[in-house]
C-alpha cells in the first residue's frame, strides 16, 4: 500500500441539491425525501472524541460494505433500514455523484432512532475493564472476582450507553435504560442485542476473529423495529485476531487502537487541534480495516 493512497481519501462530501441532515465524526447523512436518507461513510477517523486531520484510505468503504454484509447475514433475526446500496438505483438527483458514492453509501428508510446505544460485551476490555477494577461490576452487573484484562466473560452481558452532554458515551444500568426507553422496549432491545451478538460472534470466530464487544443502534419505521446505522464494523466493535489472543493484557486489534496508541506515544494532550497522522500510521490502519473485511466476508473489498 503506497503513500499515494492518501490522496484518494474522502474527508468531506458536498451534495448541494440535498439537505445535509446530520454530519457525525465519520458519516454525512443527507435527506433525500421525507421517508429516505442517504448515508455516506467518509474516510474520516476520530480518536479521543476528535476528528483527526488525516483520513484512512478505504475506511468508509470498509464500514459500508461490512455493514451491508452483516445486514444480510442477520436479516432473519431483525430487519434493517437498508433500501439499496446500488448507486444505479439511487434517485436521479444523485447520479452526478455516483463515483463518489459507489461502495461507501446506502439509501435507507428514515427511522425514529432509539436514543440509547445497545452495547454487548463478551470479553472485558476498555471502559468495562476500568469499571470492573474499581467496582467489580459493569453497568450494575456484578462479575466474578479475579478476572484479567481481556478475559472472556462467563456469558455476554448487555451494557447500554447514552450520550452525555460532553459527547462521551456514558455507560448506564439496564434499570436506567428502562426508565428512559420503557421496560418493554428495553427488554426487547436487550434480548435482540444479545442474540445478534452471539450469532455474529460465533460466525466471526470461525473466521479467526474474536468480537470482544460491539454496539448496535435501533430505530422504528412504519414497518416496526429495525437495525440501523452501521453494524459490527471496526469502528463500532473490538475485533481481535483469535490466533494471537492472550488474556491478561490488551490485545492486538483490527480497529483504530493502532491510531490511539500512536497518539499516546506522541503525548498529544487530547485538545484541539487534532494532529495529523504520518503516512505509515494511516496506511497501517487502512490495512487493518481491510484485513478485518477480508477475514469476515471471505472476499476482497470492492474499491
Amino acid at each position: 500500500m503506497t503513500p499515494q493512497l492518501l490522496d484518494t481519501v474522502l474527508l468531506r462530501t458536498d451534495i448541494p441539491e440535498l439537505e445535509l441532515y446530520a454530519s457525525g465524526k465519520v458519516r454525512d447523512v443527507y435527506r433525500v425525501d421525507n421517508e429516505h436518507l442517504l448515508f455516506i461513510a467518509t474516510d474520516r477517523i476520530s480518536a479521543f472524541d476528535y476528528v483527526l486531520a488525516t483520513g484512512i484510505p478505504n475506511k468508509g468503504k470498509v464500514l459500508t460494505q461490512l455493514s451491508l454484509f452483516w445486514f444480510d447475514l442477520l436479516r432473519d433475526i431483525i430487519p434493517n433500514h437498508l433500501v439499496t446500496a446500488d448507486v444505479e438505483r439511487y434517485p436521479a438527483v444523485l447520479h452526478p455523484y455516483k463515483e463518489q458514492l459507489r461502495g461507501r453509501s446506502m439509501l435507507v428508510v428514515r427511522a425514529d432512532m432509539v436514543a440509547i446505544e445497545c452495547v454487548v460485551r463478551g470479553y472485558i476490555s476498555g471502559s468495562a475493564w476500568k469499571e470492573y477494577k474499581q467496582a467489580g461490576s459493569v453497568c450494575g452487573i456484578s462479575l466474578p472476582k479475579g478476572l484479567r484484562e481481556s478475559d472472556q466473560l462467563p456469558e455476554p452481558i448487555f451494557t447500554p450507553a447514552t450520550k452525555a452532554l460532553s459527547g462521551h458515551d456514558e455507560n448506564i444500568s439496564f434499570e436506567r435504560m428502562a426508565q428512559q426507553a420503557g421496560p418493554a422496549l428495553s427488554r426487547e432491545l436487550r434480548d435482540l442485542s444479545l442474540k445478534i451478538y452471539q450469532t455474529a460472534a460465533d460466525y466471526a470466530r470461525q473466521r479467526g476473529i474474536i468480537i470482544a464487544d460491539t454496539k448496535f443502534e435501533f430505530g422504528r419505521t412504519a414497518g416496526g423495529l429495525v437495525l440501523a446505522d452501521e453494524v459490527l464494523t471496526p469502528d463500532s466493535s473490538r475485533f481481535w485476531p483469535a490466533d494471537s489472543y492472550q488474556p491478561g493484557k490488551a490485545q492486538d486489534s483490527f480497529d483504530k487502537q493502532y491510531v490511539r496508541d500512536y497518539l499516546e506515544e506522541i503525548r498529544w494532550n487530547k485538545q484541539p487541534p487534532a494532529p495529523a497522522l504520518p503516512a505509515e500510521v494511516a496506511l497501517k490502519t487502512s490495512e487493518k480495516y481491510l484485513e478485518a473485511y477480508r477475514r469476515l466476508t471471505g472476499r476482497e473489498l470492492s474499491i
